[in-house]
């Protein structure tokens, strides 16, 4: 897999300009009003959607994220350009307490990581960020012991916090355009917190699934509603012989987000810029046009032991192929993101970056269709998705020197 060089720091003020000039609402980029994606970061059962990194621990206690032990941080799955995040948080150390939020993070550094934006919960100094001048503010925590609301809200290069519900600041210099949200495990100097109730909104999606129907998709060629059902909130492939679930609208660049989870042996796919009959095929310039199609796959199952490597989860089929494989466990829920730009493909899979598809060195993309319809594959499998949403494509982070290992 192809290592990123760090981006210079002109290049990532171009970046910042470009998001910062890109139009406001989702209307102008997708033909649809949106006050943004909302979503829960953290379910209170287990660490579904958090990576681990470095030598820390965490845990879930009584529906509570526990930040228990060592130094390192829990990293969200996808990066976040424009959000608000609220996190509610309480030191179980009354004095000399420490940990942190991360915004707009990139990974790489031990046991932190070196390039980011961190609100403190240092014991006199919660919420401040060191980096930022006036990023700061005192007497709105409560005592030791407490909970403590932090509501955070970014955008452009502006960032704001409210504590407990009151204003405590509002100041611009973020330099980075685009990165993780997390939270620092510092238990050996400043002990252990409880965390609670993480929300986060992407103010630049829109959803493509509603949880309760069908609407904004149709069957391809036949009713939907012939292998598709919506069922317990959740957007599901019944495994019965059919169509292909096809966008109403047509797409170009993007970004798109997801969550699925499979049954044993299952099999699936992402259509992405394909013509209305779902084409995702084309080797040479005299075939019909087509777009292509993400891998959705259970790699561990027996029978799928020799394939190609292109044919595994989250690849670009028949392009490029993802490396490394992270697949979850049958039964478990995935998140899965592809980020269009141009001919430029890139894939994160359970939140490693296991595509990064440059034209240049994948021709064959060339041959692919830089607009058209997003699919859902029926494989006769049963497959259940949730958190459908879109918005515009991202900037790539740099990957850290061991993201491939």
């Amino acid at each position: 897999m192809r290592k990123l060089l760090p981006v210079p720091s002109l290049l990532r003020l171009a970046l910042l300009c470009l998001v910062l000039s890109a139009p406001g609402p989702l209307a102008t980029a997708f033909g649809m009003d949106s006050d943004g994606y909302a979503m829960t970061l953290f379910n209170g059962k287990n660490l579904d959607g958090w990576t681990i990194e470095n030598d820390c621990e965490a845990a879930v206690e009584d529906g509570m994220l526990v930040l228990k032990a060592g130094n390192g941080w829990l990293r969200s799955d996808h990066t976040y350009a424009n959000f608000t995040l609220h996190v509610e948080w309480k030191a179980l150390q009354h004095q000399r307490y420490d940990a942190g939020i991360y915004i707009r993070t990139e990974r790489g550094g031990k046991p932190f990581p070196k390039n980011s934006f961190q609100l403190n919960l240092l014991e006199g100094m919660e919420g401040n960020i060191n980096k930022l001048p006036g990023a700061e503010s005192t007497g709105l925590v409560r005592p030791a012991g407490e909970w403590n609301e932090f509501d955070i809200t970014v955008t452009g290069e502006q960032v704001s916090l409210a504590i407990n519900g009151k204003p405590a600041y509002s100041v611009g210099g973020l330099t980075v355009p685009a990165g993780y949200v997390g939270l620092q495990v510092e238990v050996p100097k400043g002990g252990q917190f409880h965390i609670r109730n993480v929300r986060i909104t992407e103010l630049d999606a829109v959803s493509l699934f509603n949880g309760t129907d069908l609407t904004g998709w149709e069957g391809a060629g036949s009713p939907a509603e012939t292998c598709w059902k919506v069922e317990d909130g959740l957007l599901q492939c019944t495994g019965t012989r059919g169509p292909w679930l096809r966008s109403m609208k047509e797409y170009g660049d993007f970004n798109l987000r997801l969550e699925y989870q499979l049954a044993p042996g299952g099999n699936s796919g992402i259509y992405v810029r394909v013509p209305k009959g779902g084409n995702h095929h084309r080797e040479n310039d005299s075939q019909p046009a087509a777009g292509f199609e993400v891998q959705i796959l259970d790699d561990h199952a027996e029978r799928y032991k020799n394939l190609k490597d292109y044919q595994y989860t989250a690849s670009v089929y028949d392009i490029a192929a993802a490396d490394p494989r992270v697949a979850r466990p049958v039964g478990e829920w995935n998140t899965l993101e592809i980020n269009c730009q141009g001919q430029h493909v890139t894939t994160m899979h359970n939140g490693v970056v296991v595509v990064d598809a440059p034209v240049e060195k994948y021709p064959l993309l060339a041959l692919r269709s830089l607009s058209g319809y997003l699919g859902i594959q029926n494989h006769s499998s049963l497959v259940k998705y949730r958190h459908v949403r879109i918005a515009r494509p991202l900037p790539q982070l740099p990957l850290p020197p061991d993201a491939s290992e």
